[in-house]
């Protein structure tokens, strides 16, 4: 396998940073939660947290409406060790997890609580909420963190993530982060404990204003109903590009990913060109994994797409372009047809019990 090489670079802030931080931590963890209980990503965001001090107390800041919240709060009382208390804020203003009242909720918290840090997970929730909250706070977030150094330091993936760029936190606190949750695994004694659970308590609403609406509205929801596992946590990813050529072929790569018991994804270039939908997008723009195997075929190997895989432990590529990007990064590779690699594969392996 090629080696990737990684820059660094340094950036640094000008306003004063609180050495008290460096002293005395304390985050603030946003949880998104779904089921009755908080996501992988939610409990990765919990683990970063986790690294940033020895003393560091944290609380996971739960919101929504009914027993389904209450439920999310009891898992997360326990998801994670280091879990000091579990706030929740059960009001049918947060029934859909929209940014204008999530970003006030976590302004109202942050002026009672006064956390060092504030920290989300890297993903569409995180991202749509961090900002606008940053923006209430007056602070500059640190985005799509992979490394925690110091409490106000941290490295961070730019250009595509062919260079790690380590950045120096100055501004005034709360610091607040985005963390690539990839790169905080959770031990699986850690994910679901019962020994040490953190009290819950809810938050004080009462002078929540009715105007925290804001502009944006919850139109629908849209999911595909798959047993098959979540594309952000599966340990197999079996992914499609254009190579496959229309959404009758892409079928096949979903034959395959059954009998790996394997999550399904797919480049820009497929979901653009309509084979998928846009949740299996795999990439700088989609969804970032870290399989412990995954399975490309007819994947060129876009600078996007590979920022997205970069963290996967083993990488199989599948393409009949021997100069392919693809090849530059995968560990195993394969200058083949795919029309006859994959239902060569299908043939040999057994069916999932």
């Amino acid at each position: 396998m090629a080696t990737r090489a990684m820059l660094r670079a340094v950036a640094k802030r000008t306003l004063p940073f609180h050495s008290s931080i460096s002293r005395f931590a304390s985050t603030l963890v946003l949880a998104e939660h779904e089921g009755g209980s908080i996501n992988a990503s939610s409990v990765s965001a919990v683990a970063a947290a986790s690294s940033l001090s020895k003393d560091n107390s944290i609380s996971v800041l739960l919101a929504g409406l009914g027993p389904s919240l209450q439920e999310a709060a009891a898992h997360a009382a326990s998801c994670h060790p280091a879990v000091s208390q579990v706030l929740v804020a059960d009001s049918d203003k947060f029934t859909y997890p929209l940014a204008e009242p999530w970003a006030k909720l976590v302004h109202l918290v942050q002026q009672r609580g006064g956390y060092s840090h504030i920290i989300a997970p890297s993903g569409s929730f995180g991202k749509n909420i961090l900002p606008r909250a940053a923006a209430l706070l007056d602070v500059s977030p640190v985005t799509d963190v992979i490394e925690i150094s110091e409490p106000n330091l941290f490295v961070r993936p730019i250009y595509a993530g062919n260079a790690l760029c380590t950045v120096r936190y100055n501004g005034d606190s709360p610091c607040m982060l985005t963390i690539r949750s990839t790169s905080f695994p959770v031990p699986p004694s850690s994910a679901d404990s019962k020994d040490n659970e953190a009290p819950i308590s809810q938050v004080d609403l009462s002078t929540f204003g009715e105007d925290s609406r804001g502009k944006s509205r919850y139109v629908n929801q849209t999911s595909q109903n798959s047993e098959r596992p979540d594309l952000g946590n599966a340990r197999i990813v079996v992914t499609g590009g254009r190579g496959l050529k229309n959404a009758e072929n892409f079928k096949m790569i979903e034959k395959l990913a059954e009998k790996l018991g394997a999550a399904v994804g797919a480049t820009r270039a497929a979901v653009d060109a309509g084979f998928v939908p846009n949740d299996l997008q795999v990439g700088q723009t989609g969804k970032i994994v870290a399989p412990d195997l995954y399975m490309a075929f007819g994947v060129s190997g876009a600078i996007q797409h590979l920022a997205g895989i970069r963290d996967s432990k083993v990488i199989v590529a599948v393409n009949k372009d021997a100069d392919a990007a693809i090849f530059q990064v995968a560990d195993y590779g394969l200058v083949g047809d795919l029309f006859e690699v994959i239902p060569e594969l299908l043939e040999k392996l057994p069916d999932r019990k």
